[in-house]
């Protein structure tokens, strides 16, 4: 399976990336939304987009809306990976098309959880 960690932490970038690759995932990492949105371009096929809400350039909610104005992408499943934790930000992301939002900080088998929640475990992971 494969993911896309799009932040504009590379700190962030490394932790997300490094605990879906625990997972089985191979990931590509982005720094913002418009370069997560040239990654898709230049296509590939993404499972998961794991997405920071505030970003320079674009920011995650209207990457969101525009991967989910594209039919080429809709198969990719969206999860918001933010600080923002107030409940209209929460709300406001999934309305934009997220399908899970997850607050930081939070742990690999929260992350974990979330994946299982979503059907995006590699299958060697829910055997």
């Amino acid at each position: 399976m494969r993911a896309l960690v799009i932040d504009d932490s590379r700190t962030m970038r490394r932790i997300v990336a490094g605990a879906l690759g625990r997972l089985g995932y191979e990931t590509v990492e982005a720094g913002d939304g418009q370069e997560a949105l040239d990654v898709l371009e230049a296509g590939g096929r993404y499972d998961l987009a794991c997405i920071d809400w505030n970003m320079p350039v674009m920011d995650g909610l209207t990457f969101v809306t525009n991967v989910r104005a594209n039919p080429h992408w809709r198969s990719v499943t969206l999860m918001m990976v933010t600080t923002e934790s107030e409940h209209g930000q929460i709300v406001r992301a999934l309305a934009a098309g997220a399908h899970e939002y997850m607050i930081k900080p939070f742990t690999p088998d929260a992350l974990r959880d979330k994946l299982e929640l979503l059907g995006l475990l590699p299958l060697e992971e829910t055997v």
